[in-house]
């Protein structure tokens, strides 16, 4: 063994202790840290010929790339509806790569089956019922990709044959109808050879993101001559947490058939609350759902799941056969449900976080974010020079300039506030705007305040730069 790798395997206790000290004080200091910090980032390095162990390998991150990391995992860190870890999660991911199962194979099978009691908890956080079969993957892109190739199955199916078997091309014209999809959904659709193009862009009901129920049923109604199609319902957009009817939306199918996706990926959280779950209603109706849980589960990245009603189909699409595998059986090891063969078990920092807080610590998290965004949108609609561009449905604050509102006015708006906040810019109808995601379980009304206050600052010395 390599003396270095021996020196670290023997000293390897004290090691995780320091490393166990140094993680410590990073996250003590998320809370004060600049979120996203003004320091230039270190030229690449060339490989190390002779490596120096463990302590020094610490050493010299700490010092060249920890004062460059922004403060993702951190309170007032809003962009991109990121979540952080919670204490448990931290520990859960710290066993998985401790343990380090590859839990694809019954043939070495415990992993599997905490994965499958880990899905079982998330049903019913999510209100689903034991006909939505789950699985995890690595974020809200592939859970999308996955519920859409069971989809592009079933429309073989519908037809007499197998896209999985005979290829893509086996298929006639596909159409996916969707009111606002998320940017993952035409990814997927290029992936999955049935192209960007598919995705037909319903219309929206007036100011809103959710999709016109009218225009929908009109759209299936032109294309029933060419067949059944997909039907893609957001639980929660992007830019303003829009929710589609998903009870009106499944009912559509006693008149035509598709298949009914839905794009859950941090919406899906408003089934914890008492007061928002009616956003939900109709969820378990679903054909396919995509649910993200390194948003507001507070899990580390790389981690979401995906549900659907027909696995036989999922199978289909991802089955794997090898000499080392066994049968698909009533219970599919989880090489046959997910483009990949090996993956680190996601699901114990999930299993770690729902064992540590249950259902009534991960509602407290989804409520006290619900409230800073209401908050941080009544601070918004307060202050001179902004202007809201939707309600506070949930958990994201989408705002402009009152004037000129430039994507490069903005830009410098969200700039002047990085040392405190993250936000990122979006496009609403054509507006250029800021999108505040709360979903980190730090988040308290005291860091909506100084988002507040830093926001109200900036805009007044852009309003009077502007002015003069």
């Amino acid at each position: 063994m390599h003396p270095r790798l021996a020196a670290d395997r023997d000293g390897l206790p004290h090691l995780l202790e320091t490393v166990q000290q140094h993680a410590a004080g990073v996250l003590a200091g998320l809370c004060e840290r600049e979120v996203v910090p003004a320091a230039r980032l270190p030229e690449p390095d060339p490989l190390p010929g002779h490596g120096d162990g463990l302590r020094a390998a610490l050493e010299e991150f700490a010092a060249r790339w920890e004062p460059a990391l922004s403060a993702s995992a951190g309170p007032r860190y809003l962009g991109f509806v990121t979540g952080g870890v919670t204490p448990a999660a931290l520990a859960g991911d710290w066993m998985t790569a401790a343990w380090d199962q590859n839990s694809f194979s019954s043939l070495d099978g415990a992993g599997q089956h905490l994965e499958r009691e880990t899905i079982g908890w998330l049903r019913t956080l999510f209100g689903l019922s034991d006909r939505q079969h789950g699985t995890f993957v690595s974020g809200a892109t592939m859970s999308n990709t996955v519920g859409l190739a069971i989809a592009r199955e079933w429309l073989g199916e519908q037809q007499g044959v197998s896209p999985a078997e005979h290829g893509v091309g086996a298929l006639g014209p596909v159409r996916v109808l969707s009111g606002a999809a998320h940017s993952s959904v035409p990814k997927a659709l290029a992936m999955l050879g049935v192209g960007r193009q598919a995705l037909v862009r319903v219309a929206t009901r007036p100011g809103r993101e959710a999709v016109d129920l009218t225009a929908l049923e009109q759209a299936l109604a032109r294309g029933e001559a060419d067949g059944p199609c997909v039907v893609v319902a957001n639980a929660g957009t992007v830019n303003t947490v829009d929710f589609d009817d998903l009870r009106a939306i499944a009912a559509l199918r006693e008149r035509y058939s598709f298949w009914l996706h839905v794009d859950a990926a941090f919406g899906a959280f408003a089934a914890l609350s008492p007061a928002h779950a009616h956003l939900v209603d109709g969820l378990e109706l679903a054909d396919s759902v995509c649910v993200d849980l390194h948003k507001w589960l507070n899990v580390p990245y790389d981690s979401a799941v995906q549900f659907t009603r027909r696995p036989d189909l999922q199978t289909r699409v991802f089955q794997n056969a090898a000499a080392y595998l066994g049968p698909l059986g009533d219970t599919p090891d989880t090489v046959h449900l997910t483009p990949e063969n090996s993956r680190r078990l996601r699901a114990l920092a999930a299993w770690f976080t729902l064992r540590a807080y249950g259902r009534d610590g991960h509602r407290e998290i989804v409520e006290r974010c619900i409230g800073c965004a209401r908050a941080l949108g009544e601070a918004v609609d307060d202050t001179p020079g902004l202007r809201l561009l939707a309600p506070v449905r949930l958990n994201v604050v989408c705002f402009t300039l009152a004037d000129d509102p430039t994507a490069e006015r903005l830009a410098a708006l969200a700039e002047q506030l990085e040392p405190v906040a993250f936000l990122t810019p979006t496009v609403l109808d054509g507006v250029p705007a800021l999108r505040a995601a709360f979903s980190n379980w730090q988040t308290t009304e005291t860091d909506t305040r100084r988002v507040a206050a830093a926001l109200q600052a900036a805009t007044h010395e852009m309003h009077t730069a502007y002015q003069w």
